[in-house]
């Protein structure tokens, strides 16, 4: 690996080498076709790994097995939202092996049938036909989103299998299988109406299933441990807490961000010739593949007209600039002209850990364009700071994992703060602009699919206004707090100023009746004229929140944010007051 990783992405590379073996394993369950077969093959990855082999079952010895913990499984499975198919898949698999007997080893079955599900719903795709050039582009950006895919479904079972439960990282789990479920979703977002979408659906369907099971078992197990006696004695058990994480490994005086100070780079773009590279993604390309450390980019003052991506591999990366109007990542892609939403952005950060400063991410293509996003942030643990995000539609796509903004201004027209991230803006600014004379304006569109998935966004101590080009015609042109892009799409408005442009009502529904009823929208202690709720529309999940309900939407506990102490960028971990 190039980089020096966070503590918990430098245990996912020492897992590497582990990964690799488990797969070979797998491969004969990647062609298998009956679930059964599956749970069979599941359980001998399991022994495999613990260096075990189970006897043979006879009849009456698997019943008993089967009827000793069928309590566990109903309980595991209670908060599922496909019950049925997690009582049978973790069912079949007691069947198979008499050492499944804690939850923490049916947690992992469950992630490893997830896993053979996901692998063999992809194989399926590569006998697909595709008709045009829109299809096969959005098959391209499916193999990727595949990739990560694995990955992640490996780092989390990897995970669940490395520590006895007390030591559980839950939310990391959760946060890798929520990323999961997003990739797949998003795969099938790319397809264009028709045949070929309903088909992806199909494929996928039962892969997101067992995923989502995955995500429930995560969220029963701790409690579960002590119930049924099944692991070491003594008191249960609790998951990490959120804030125990330590502050990064990297974190040093000398790789600080503070207001004033800038760390020293390892290379200088300048579009005049006067650094290292005229170009940003020259510059991320020479990155030494032995570095150790944090490597710092530190872009001069220029518009650099390119699609810069920051890969997978290039972890814990600091980019600064001049200033967020001074050293600025443009483009114009769009989808008009015939480019995928997922790949309009100008910006692109796939590598963890992150940390951007005095930067300006732009797209270029105007209203009449559509989506165009300036940004594509797919990365865990992701910072900007004092950063500018400028476009109209689909601005900033915060893709998937946790993401922390803050002092950032967001500038957009519908949806221009979209995905499903698990993501904090604090002390940011969101300015609307001006539509098209037919459109209306929408902040968020958050995206969470999955009611177990620990994802959404949270605006803080924000403010919301409009552009000066839209004050002449706020009378014609209504603005909404947001709208719900998928089923359980989550979003919390605390301690904010929302300016009189936002309607009464406060929040737009996508379609029909859609997500009406799933949906999660939170407010709590704003101020200004927009933040009046009397008027809000009357969703059973538009709440206005309390104190303890927003607690759980800081910093420190939505994020598990503690991991931003030692950047040097300044993070509230709790409430303002």
């Amino acid at each position: 690996m190039a980089f020096q990783d966070f503590d918990i992405i430098s245990e996912r590379r020492k897992n590497e080498e582990k990964l690799k073996l488990r797969k070979k394993i797998l491969i004969g369950v990647v062609s298998t076709i009956l679930l059964a077969c599956v749970v069979a093959a599941a359980a001998f990855v399991v022994v495999k790994r613990t260096g075990s082999q189970p006897k043979e079952l006879s009849p009456s010895e698997a019943t008993n097995h089967v009827d000793r913990y069928s309590k566990l499984v109903k309980m595991i499975c209670s908060n599922a939202e496909y019950k049925e198919k997690c009582e049978s898949s973790l069912t079949e698999a007691l069947k198979k092996d008499p050492k499944l007997t804690e939850p923490k080893d049916l947690l992992k079955i469950s992630m490893i049938l997830a896993e053979a599900e996901v692998n063999k719903a992809f194989n399926k795709t590569a006998k697909l036909k595709f008709a045009n050039e829109e299809e096969k582009g959005a098959y391209e950006d499916c193999k990727e989103l595949f990739k990560d895919a694995k990955d992640e479904l490996g780092f989390s079972i990897t995970e669940a299998g490395s520590n006895d439960l007390s030591k559980l990282k839950a939310p990391e789990i959760n946060n890798w299988l929520s990323a999961v479920i997003s990739y797949q979703q998003t795969c099938i977002d790319g397809f264009p109406e028709g045949n070929m979408k309903n088909e992806f659906k199909k494929l996928f369907n039962e892969s997101r299933q067992l995923v989502s099971n995955s995500l429930a078992v995560v969220s029963q197990v701790s409690s579960l441990f002590s119930s049924f006696n099944v692991g070491a004695p003594g008191a249960a058990p609790v998951m990490a807490p959120a804030g125990d994480s330590p502050a990064p490994a990297w974190a040093s005086p000398a790789q600080l961000l503070g207001a004033e100070g800038k760390p020293t780079p390892n290379v200088t773009v300048a579009k005049d010739g006067s650094g290292n590279f005229k170009t940003i993604s020259e510059a991320l390309a020479a990155i030494p593949q032995t570095y150790e450390g944090r490597y710092v980019v530190y872009v001069k003052e220029g518009v650099y007209d390119e699609t810069v991506t920051v890969t997978r591999k290039m972890v814990n990366v600091t980019m600064y600039g001049d200033g967020q109007q001074k050293s600025i990542v443009t483009g114009n892609k769009n989808f008009v002209d015939g480019v995928r939403t997922f790949q309009t952005a100008s910006f692109v950060v796939l590598g963890d850990g992150f940390i951007g400063k005095d930067m300006g991410y732009r797209n270029t293509a105007g209203a009449e364009k559509h989506q165009a996003v300036a940004a594509r942030v797919q990365a865990d643990q992701a910072v900007f700071v004092q950063c500018a995000f400028e476009g109209y539609q689909d601005t900033l796509y915060a893709q998937t994992h946790r993401q922390f903004y803050r002092d950032c201004v967001i500038e957009g027209t519908i949806d221009f703060i979209f995905g499903d991230a698990s993501a904090v803006f604090q002390n940011c600014i969101m300015v609307i602009r001006k539509p098209l004379d037919n459109q209306q304006n929408i902040v968020t569109a958050q995206g969470r699919i999955d009611k177990a998935e620990n994802t959404g966004f949270v605006l803080q101590k924000c403010v919301i206004k409009a552009a000066d080009a839209l004050v002449p015609v706020l009378g014609k042109i209504k603005n909404y707090l947001g709208r719900p892009w998928k089923e359980y799409s989550r979003t919390i408005i605390m301690e904010s100023e929302i300016g009189d442009l936002i309607q009464p009502d406060g929040w737009l529904p996508w379609e029909g009746d859609f997500a009406l009823t799933t949906l999660y929208y939170g407010e709590y202690n704003n101020n200004g004229v927009g933040a009046n709720t009397n008027a809000r529309v009357k969703w059973p999940g538009r709440k206005d929140i309390n104190r303890e309900e927003a607690n759980t939407y800081t910093v420190e506990s939505f994020l598990q944010g503690t991991w931003i102490n030692g950047t040097g960028v300044p993070a509230q971990l709790g409430l303002y007051n």
